[in-house]
């Protein structure tokens, strides 16, 4: 059992509610870990340039797995990832992508990945994200960053998540903005129009602690 996490936008927090899944997996399964198959942008840590996402994940995981199979691709540069790759003299590879996770599947009992950007967030000239979930085959959980735009950004995600012929497992709301007017309205509306409500509510952390999200008990059930 394994899922994908994607998001409605860049910047809503799908690493935080990535970690915060691994965490709640791990009450049940002996072994679990985080993959970021692709990530652009590196900070200087003691063992080299690494990001700060796999970092995250990798250290919310309960399996210790080599580098090359929980972020095969590890792009200097911050920027959408087919540009990071092409600055960086390298296409991101959808096999190779494919064959990491296969490998990194053998050795846990659930893989949390996370993708990059948006749904459709561009790998190489002509494949996106969308295209990485679907040659996985994994059910999706979809992150809404709750701020103005949020209801139309969750609805066109969802929308292409099924048009793939993946399955919405469960979606997750993090309250991004603490200005935003009736957030709880729009919770509402997006849990009647995808047909469940979410699996976690994340309030505003100043500090990020993905060990203290609740989950839905319902929560990884694909």
């Amino acid at each position: 059992m394994s899922f994908f996490v994607t998001g409605t936008d860049t910047e809503v927090g799908k690493t935080l509610v990535s970690c915060a899944f691994v965490h709640h997996l791990r009450k049940t399964h002996a072994r679990v870990v985080g993959m970021k198959p692709v990530a652009a942008g590196t900070v200087d840590t003691p063992h080299g340039p690494d990001n700060e996402d796999a970092v995250a994940l990798r250290a919310a995981g309960s399996v210790a797995v080599p580098r090359e199979l929980d972020n095969p691709y590890c792009l200097p540069l911050p920027m959408s990832p087919h540009l990071a790759a092409r600055a960086a003299g390298q296409v991101i590879d959808l096999d190779l992508l494919a064959d990491r996770y296969r490998q990194l599947a053998a050795l846990a009992d659930v893989v949390v990945v996370e993708g990059a950007g948006g749904f459709h967030v561009p790998l190489n000239d002509t494949q996106t994200g969308a295209d990485l979930a679907q040659r996985l085959g994994l059910p999706v959980v979809m992150v809404v960053g709750l701020r103005l735009g949020c209801l139309n950004h969750a609805l066109l995600t969802a929308e292409a998540i099924r048009a793939r012929g993946l399955k919405l497992a469960g979606w997750v709301t993090n309250r991004i903005d603490p200005a935003m007017s009736a957030a709880d309205d729009n919770i509402a509306y997006l849990s009647d129009r995808l047909g469940a409500l979410p699996w976690a509510d994340v309030p505003r952390m100043n500090t990020p602690r993905p060990e203290q999200v609740v989950w839905r008990p319902e929560a990884g059930r694909a």
